[in-house]
């Protein structure tokens, strides 16, 4: 696909940078206003068809454009992203007309937070071991179990949950999508996860009994295994591109760091500054082929393995070419905040993550070789 940009696709650009300029909040201001401000001015859903849910309607390279726009503004990390970009497209895909124009019209207002029940203890990547149940009582079901890593939880007024609707079947058989609301007192418990950091972004997220209707299962009883892959398949898309701007300002920092500190007159650390700078670009290029062309099984998995590990490489040389300042706490430490990271040490300890959140790297070159190189399955049970 050409993505040349157009004089439409300019004139967008330049209105998206003036409305961000002129409306994104101060770091430490409400997110949730913060969605229902993108709301209003339609800004959530740009990649949705106009059917009536509030949302502005957008060209595939001006999605790209407002992404990219809004990384470079400095505004807010979204919290109403589950939603616009996980949950939507999956109910364009395999929603009811009724499940559409229930849940897709607060999305695009910024109204009702979204959050992801997929992870278990014991079935992190592996989707296939989930163990939380949903029974069918009447027009509900009653769903009891545990999730794991579910980002935003804390925040989120409905979560997509997969749960096992039929207990006798085995792996990815008998699983169901199902919307449950997370306001149950007694039935739904959230419980923040301390991370190294020291932010609590994760949640674990337990189930006793919670209700969900009968009417809010995605794509039918039992067959929650093709919508939950139909939707990680949208996981990875115009937001990873943005995703490349916040990489390239990172590492933009830590070559002005290594020529401050002289660490850039290593050529060991020159090499690896080029190579993140060159790796980054070819990222970007993959991004915007996989995204004009047709579907590819392998595009997300690639896109996923290729980012996380440059991502750690590049927090590793972060506190690399600082020397021993990377050990010590920021010049204005107080007591009050005892576990404040500047900009490097946060990239080093939250790029560990990287290549096990959203898929780990095993699974990923599982998935590659399976669904495109077609190499035989691993047997279950086998090591």
């Amino acid at each position: 696909m050409d993505f040349a940009l157009t004089e439409e696709d300019e004139a967008f650009r330049t209105e998206a940078r003036a409305w961000l300029a002129a409306h994104a909040p101060a770091a430490g201001e409400d997110r949730r206003a913060w969605e229902r401000t993108l709301g209003r001015a339609g800004w959530i859903g740009l990649g949705w068809p106009e059917d009536g849910y509030g949302n502005r309607t957008a060209t595939l390279t001006q999605q790209v454009v407002w992404a990219e726009e809004y990384a470079r503004s400095g505004a807010p990390a979204r919290s109403g992203h589950i939603g616009e970009k996980l949950l939507a497209p999956t109910l364009l895909a395999h929603g009811t007309d009724a499940q559409k124009a229930r849940f897709l019209p607060p999305v695009a207002a910024g109204a009702e937070l979204w959050c992801q029940g997929y992870s278990e203890p014991g079935a992190g990547s592996d989707l296939a071991g989930v163990r939380t149940t949903a029974v069918r009582d009447g027009d509900t079901y009653r769903i009891t179990g545990q999730k794991i890593w579910t980002s935003l939880a804390h925040e989120a007024d409905w979560c997509f949950v997969l749960a096992r609707t039929d207990p006798a079947a085995r792996r990815h058989h008998g699983l169901s999508f199902l919307l449950v609301p997370m306001d149950q007192p007694g039935r739904v418990e959230v419980r923040p996860i301390r991370q190294l950091t020291g932010a609590g972004d994760f949640n674990e997220v337990f189930f006793d009994g919670a209700r969900a209707r009968a009417a809010h299962v995605v794509g039918g009883e039992g067959n929650g295994w093709r919508v939950a892959m139909s939707l990680l398949g949208f996981e990875r898309g115009v937001s990873t591109l943005a995703q490349q701007i916040g990489f390239a300002g990172e590492l933009a920092r830590v070559v002005r760091t290594a020529r401050a500190t002289g660490a850039a007159d290593d050529p060991v650390v020159r090499d690896a500054l080029v190579r993140l700078w060159a790796e980054l670009r070819v990222m970007r290029f993959n991004a915007l082929r996989t995204l004009g062309g047709p579907g590819d099984p392998g595009a997300p998995s690639v896109a996923k393995l290729l980012w996380a590990g440059w991502h750690q490489r590049l927090g590793e040389l972060a506190v690399r070419v600082r020397g021993a300042a990377a050990g010590a706490g920021p010049a204005d430490w107080t007591p009050a905040a005892p576990y404040a990271l500047d900009a490097d040490q946060h990239l080093f300890l939250f790029s560990r993550a990287d290549t096990i959140y959203g898929g780990s790297d095993q699974i990923q070159r599982t998935i590659i070789a399976e669904r495109v190189l077609g190499l035989p399955r691993t047997p279950e049970g086998a090591a």
